[in-house]
């Protein structure tokens, strides 16, 4: 079903047009309207959620014929859910946002002056989405940029052709155009949308067009979070209880068959353990999903990806690692894009396991005797996006929150800080910049505006040039 939709791919002016144009309307709608009131703001909110409650199935049916096939639970779980939730917690807290902030005085020098810091719409976001979780990252960061009282463009992921059109087919019924416009990517569509003059862009998506779209919004001097990747691992430490580490583990690893950018990339496991905890793996990995076969096992997205899984499997054997196929049976179909769990021991530190983001169903265990060597090794690299020290030793978790820096982190868990809606979320270094999610997703949205309110009596004008013994004298005073 990935292939049924046409791709006619329109000319780059023409696409610039189209953008510009759309730009252009939702601009002139902001510009008429520029600071939505709290009730407005809020059934823009409740109409995007009654949106999702409506189509729901569509949108689960959607993404799976994207995919070839993605299990229907794990987009309710980690898409459906995680947005109408997040929407109920952003009007919950909405007022509180809204509210002008109260800053302090220099007293002594303006008595009865006043600060406040306000929040205001900025007026258009632009929103570039990944394929992973297109629902999720298109309409959990629309959740803010609409709670800050913004309009809102978004491009959808070449890989997402049946939600995209089925997102700009029903969208118009709950939106105008001059508030919400989605955008399928048919080539070059994303270039073009890079360049438009937004207030803000946010990107999700690989370190490599991040910094083309960085590059691009840089020529407009248009601020930019970028949501990026990065190599989060997993640290079981000696103290821990290695199956319920391995059980959460492999939870996150094989939802969405490893196709998260949080997701554990590699397992860092005390030496004496590793046995243990391959034993593990193969029985837990295998009560959840007993053939690959599995309505509840998702395939690799496309070809390009599912052979890029295969070659670094075969680059890791060929380099002398162990490869262990997890689930009895074929290592993989390339008709349904599916491929087993697989758990690689000894993988040479310049193999393509090691050295690049996995995004798939491929574990690699790094066995370690030392929690030192494991902190340099992580620190020699990329700045991950997570990491997930499993460690009830409170002194050691708070070593390693202080030694190795990360986006985020889930203590004794995997993947769930994402989860939390009143945590911001963001990377560090080459995983990203920028926060979204709770208070900081409004604030990245919002002009933080400082506003000054001078007294009716100001010291300053007494002072005021020609300078004579009165400012003098007030001015040591102030500065003794």
């Amino acid at each position: 079903m990935k292939n049924d939709l046409p791709n006619i791919a329109p000319d780059s002016a023409e696409i610039a047009r189209t953008l510009e144009d759309a730009l252009a309307l939702q601009r002139a709608a902001y510009f008429a309207h520029p600071v939505p009131t709290l009730a407005e703001r809020k059934a823009d909110l409740r109409t995007l959620q009654r949106f999702i409650r409506e189509n729901k199935q569509a949108l689960c049916d959607a993404i799976s014929a994207d995919y070839g096939h993605r299990s229907q639970h794990e987009t309710l779980l980690a898409e459906i859910f995680p947005a109408m939730d997040g929407i109920s917690h952003v009007i919950g807290s909405l007022r509180k946002w809204m509210r002008p902030q109260r800053r302090s005085v220099d007293l002594r020098n303006f008595l009865g002056a006043s600060n406040r810091v306000i929040p205001q719409p900025l007026g258009v976001v632009g929103i570039i989405v990944p394929w992973n979780f297109p629902l999720h990252l298109s309409l959990i960061p629309l959740t803010y940029a609409f709670a800050a009282g913004n309009r809102a463009m978004i491009k959808m992921s070449e890989n997402s052709r049946h939600l995209a059109a089925f997102l700009i087919e029903k969208i118009p019924a709950y939106f105008p155009a001059d508030k919400l416009r989605f955008f399928d990517e048919t080539g070059g569509v994303g270039i073009e949308f890079s360049k438009l003059t937004f207030d803000h862009l946010l990107f999700t998506g690989s370190g490599q067009t991040g910094r083309s779209v960085m590059a691009a919004a840089a020529a407009n001097l248009v601020p930019v979070t970028l949501e990026l990747g990065g190599k989060a691992p997993a640290i079981l430490c000696d103290d821990f209880p290695l199956r319920l580490a391995a059980e959460r583990i492999l939870f996150a690893k094989l939802m969405n068959a490893g196709q998260i950018c949080t997701t554990v990339d590699h397992a860092w496991v005390p030496r004496a353990k590793v046995d243990e905890f391959v034993a593990a793996a193969r029985e837990i990995i295998n009560a959840r999903y007993p053939t690959i076969a599995s309505t509840d096992y998702t395939s690799v997205i496309d070809d390009r990806s599912f052979e890029r899984l295969v070659g670094a499997l075969e680059d890791a054997k060929a380099r002398g690692a162990t490869v262990i196929q997890v689930i009895p049976g074929e290592p993989y179909d390339r008709a349904t894009r599916k491929m087993s769990p697989h758990i690689v021991l000894n993988a040479p530190a310049d193999s393509v396991l090691l050295q690049r983001e996995i995004f798939g169903p491929i574990l690699p265990i790094r066995a370690y005797d030392s929690l030192e060597t494991v902190i340099q090794t992580i620190n020699a690299g990329a700045r991950p996006l997570a990491i997930y020290p499993f460690s009830n030793d409170g002194r050691r978790v708070q070593m390693l929150l202080d030694r190795v820096m990360s986006g985020g982190v889930s203590v004794n868990e995997a993947l769930f800080h994402v989860a939390q809606h009143d945590l911001p979320f963001g990377g560090v270094g080459e995983s990203g910049m920028g926060h979204y999610h709770g208070r900081e997703g409004f604030d990245t949205f919002s002009k933080l505006r400082p506003v000054f309110y001078q007294a009716r009596f100001s010291a300053l004008s007494l002072i005021g040039p020609p300078y004579g013994k009165f400012a003098t004298t007030l001015l040591g005073f102030l500065t003794k």
